[in-house]
């Protein structure tokens, strides 16, 4: 392992330590009594106080010091002075320990007492403190210049999603976000529970991926040699509980589903699907605009939320708009009647793809997608969905063609689906293998046939509506994020790239290129300033780590980040 610098200092004051005879990760409890929150809201004068956290700042000043401590709950101010820690005559624990051993991030307890600065500041005056964890890696920590600016932040996605653990102790505003999303759990299960409902558990590891439309992740049980599959939702197991006589079940679970990612989709995603015997879906549109506002006031203390250049509103009640009326209103095209032929021309008419893999549903759900979707801001109930789309769903009771779902549509895109169940297991067996010969077409994403939850149908399933919520997407609308990467503490990515040692003049290059990738290769060399034989070595480096490539096309040489 090739260590920086500073990597090499930590580990040799890691060395100096032991050789001290101080342990730099005691295993002893260290008894903790107040936090930086607690100090703040139950100041008193002089009062004692054991505190612990990390050391994020410090400002040395001979025998005496200022620096911030920062525990769970945020930053306190602290006061090293060397005559109140080291009151005999040996002076080491302040000036070889505190002053030459100690770095910042590194975790410490401090014993001591309150007291105000002359300019107000609220502040502990340390009498002992004790090295809890050495860091042997130091913080990117920002800077902050007199006029407010700040510098060097943990700026970079990439490296803050790889590393949440650093981007939660140097960006303090992240964490609120997570704060707010475990307000929203807690929330949601508050208003489920006082109407009397159920929180339930249910597989992850399925033998059919049964539930939605989508591409499963397939794994391999040894002992029983079958194949098994990631769930990608749970709804076919809480209808079996309504079955079996629960009158209203919920589970917030972890699906999967092995598809695309992008900045609203993620491989792994948490989802809260909830099923009420005796109601049907203009009941659960109630339930869910109530649901949502209460949620947004116990997660904002408003109803109202900014996401992106959008003011959205969670107070019922909420616009509703039927699919076709939708599609109506934005294309002019009624897919009223319409046989598969039809719906293919009109979507390549409309300058929609489509392939031989697609069904009427698909062709509807891509005319909505592309067309009608991004439209609808506000939050918006699109309704009655056409029968070929909601293979789990009751037909509707006016129009046999369609069903009776609905999609909750906020800022373009979907945040909750929900139905009347559909409890017929003859019509539900037709749905399925209409789904099957979907599949023999090439659609990946169509459904098997789930002969289990056919057999619990045919025991009898009360009238039942079903709504499903995407966790991580509410969550984003109500802390104002555009990427699904922010709400989740560790998001899928790609691979780690090995870090590469680059010299000085490669990392000159190397700045140029990742502010313009591809730049063609003489105005990357012009750009850089170099003499012809620094440029040759800069270039010639950076292409052997495999860190940029030179390609000739029709137009000239060209440089890229790899």
């Amino acid at each position: 392992m090739q260590l920086s610098e500073q990597e090499l200092i930590r580990r040799k004051k890691l060395e100096d330590l032991r050789a001290m005879g101080v342990e730099p990760y005691p295993a002893a409890l260290y008894p903790v009594n107040h936090t930086s929150k607690k100090v703040k809201e139950e100041y008193e004068e002089g009062k004692q106080v054991i505190l612990a956290g990390r050391l994020m700042s410090t400002r040395i000043q001979g025998k005496a010091s200022f620096a911030e401590l920062q525990d769970g709950e945020g930053r306190i101010q602290i006061y090293f002075n060397r005559d109140e820690i080291c009151q005999g005559d040996d002076k080491s624990k302040y000036n070889d320990l505190f002053k030459k051993l100690i770095d910042l991030g590194d975790f410490i307890g401090i014993e001591g007492e309150l007291f105000t600065t002359k300019v107000g500041e609220k502040t502990v005056l340390v009498k002992d403190f004790t090295l809890l964890s050495k860091t042997l890696r130091p913080l990117p920590l920002p800077k902050t210049d007199a006029e407010g600016n700040i510098h060097d932040g943990f700026t970079d996605p990439e490296l803050r999603y790889r590393m949440r653990y650093v981007d939660l102790v140097v960006n303090p505003q992240v964490k609120e976000v997570f704060m707010k999303r475990t307000k929203l759990f807690t929330a949601m299960r508050t208003f489920f529970n006082d109407k009397g409902y159920f929180e339930v558990e249910t597989p992850i590891l399925q033998s059919i991926p049964g539930g939605a439309s989508a591409r499963p992740f397939i794994t391999h049980h040894n002992s029983l040699d079958i194949p098994l599959y990631m769930r990608i939702a749970n709804e076919l197991y809480l209808k079996r509980l309504i079955v079996g006589g629960f009158d209203g079940v919920y589970e917030f679970s972890k699906n999967f589903r092995n598809e695309g990612m992008d900045r609203t989709h993620n491989p792994e995603f948490t989802a809260m699907e909830i099923y009420v015997s005796y109601k049907d879906y203009n009941w659960m549109m109630e339930f869910t605009e109530n649901l949502l506002e209460y949620c947004a006031m116990q997660v904002n203390g408003t109803t109202e939320a900014t996401f992106g250049e959008h003011k959205v509103d969670f107070k019922a009640p909420y616009a509703r708009v039927t699919m076709t009326d939708a599609i109506k209103q934005f294309t002019g095209f009624d897919i009223t009647g319409k046989t598969e032929e039809e719906l293919k021309a009109a979507a390549l008419e409309m300058g929609i793809a489509v392939d031989d893999t697609m069904g009427k549903g698909k062709l509807i759900d891509e005319i909505f997608g592309e067309k009608c979707e991004g439209n609808f801001i506000q939050p918006t109930f699109i309704t009655d969905y056409p029968k070929e789309m909601s293979p789990l769903c009751k037909a509707h009771r006016n129009d046999p063609e369609l069903t009776e779902r609905f999609e909750l549509m906020v800022c373009g895109k979907e945040i909750a689906n929900a139905y009347s169940e559909l409890n017929d297991p003859i019509d539900q067996r037709e749905r399925f293998e209409a789904q099957l010969k979907l599949a023999d077409r090439g659609d990946d994403e169509a459904m098997f046939i789930d002969q289990d939850f056919l057999r619990a149908l045919e025991f009898g399933m009360p009238p039942t509506s079903g709504l499903g919520i995407g966790m991580d997407r509410l969550i984003m609308f109500l802390t104002n994020n555009q990427s699904i990467q922010e709400v989740l503490f560790f998001p899928q990515m790609k691979p780690e790239k090995k870090q590469v040692e680059l010299g000085d003049d490669e990392k000159a290059v190397f700045e140029i290129l990742k502010k313009q990738s591809p730049i063609e290769l003489p105005a990357l060399k012009e750009a850089t300033g170099m003499s012809n034989k620094k440029w040759d070595k800069a270039i010639k480096g950076l292409t052997a780590k495999k860190v940029a490539k030179v390609e000739k096309t029709d137009d000239g040489l060209f440089v890229e980040v790899l």
